[in-house]
């Protein structure tokens, strides 16, 4: 990958970030990214907690910028798994998705 196909990229995505914070699901992303390492890896002592966590905070960010509904919301988080739900349940707003 070229320099210019990375900025491009990057400003992609600093676009979506950027985007997802002024919509929907601001306190969601700001809930999960607030969860510390120690928190996560409560979760499951293996290191498919993180991937999954970074899976969770991209699907909340799309979801805020695509402006989709609480249910799709949590449909979304559902297909990532048991580990993606006992995330989002330390994330007040996205646990009563749950509850």
């Amino acid at each position: 990958m070229s320099n210019e196909d990375f900025a491009k990229q990057l400003d992609q995505d600093m676009d979506i970030i950027h985007t997802a914070f002024q919509r929907d699901y601001k306190e969601e992303i700001e809930g999960l990214l607030g969860l510390s390492r120690e928190e996560i890896d409560k979760i499951t002592p293996d290191t498919t907690d993180l991937e999954t966590y970074d899976k969770l905070i991209a699907v909340v960010r799309r979801a805020s910028v695509n402006n989709i509904s609480q249910a799709e919301l949590k449909n979304r988080i559902k297909e990532l798994g048991e580990v993606a739900i006992l995330i989002s349940m330390r994330v007040t707003k996205l646990a009563r998705l749950f509850i």
